[in-house]
């Protein structure tokens, strides 16, 4: 395990559209601070989301988590792909249906061009769904090289995101 010498801002995209959506987003969660290393910085509420891309599917529960953390990218990426196999993820459709997509968005303002992991994430400047959970969190977030989230998120049109504050993500203890 690596780690910078300093904690920086990690932003975390969770979702869902198999199964049990809710119970896995709130897994996932829980999965992510099961063991150390990141502290929560801010949680978002649930969005359902029509998908993006891909073939037909149902819709989305979506959400945001934001950490601190001394773990590198890298590190980072292993634990969200652990947490997505413990809820079964298969990957035969490109942005097909899944019980469980754990994305880093922004890690630290890091910027690379790698194919095991590229950050900023290359597409979440065009997601609501990404977007609007991480303005929820922190209005005055900027994804490097794209701008302020909240000024990209009122530059989309077309995306059906709807709040649902009759799901709420628990906070790990």
């Amino acid at each position: 395990m690596t780690t910078w010498s300093t904690p920086r801002r990690v932003v975390l995209s969770l979702g869902s559209n198999l199964g049990e959506r809710m119970q896995n987003l709130q897994g996932a969660v829980d999965a992510l601070f099961d063991a150390s290393g990141l502290r929560l910085v801010g949680l978002s509420p649930v969005y359902e989301t029509a998908p993006v891309g891909g073939p037909e599917q149902e819709a989305f529960l979506n959400a945001v988590v934001v950490v601190d953390t001394a773990l590198d990218p890298d590190t980072v990426l292993e634990r969200a792909q652990n947490v997505e196999d413990a809820f079964h993820r298969v990957r035969e459709v490109r942005w097909g249906p899944r019980s469980l997509d754990v994305d880093i968005i922004d890690a630290g303002g890091e910027q690379r061009d790698d194919p095991a992991l590229t950050l900023p994430h290359p597409q979440a400047h065009t997601r609501a769904f990404v977007l609007q959970p991480w303005s929820d969190v922190d209005p005055d977030a900027e994804i490097p090289g794209k701008g302020p989230v909240r000024d990209l998120l009122a530059a989309l049109t077309g995306q059906e995101l709807h709040r649902r504050d009759d799901l709420v993500l628990q906070v790990p203890d």
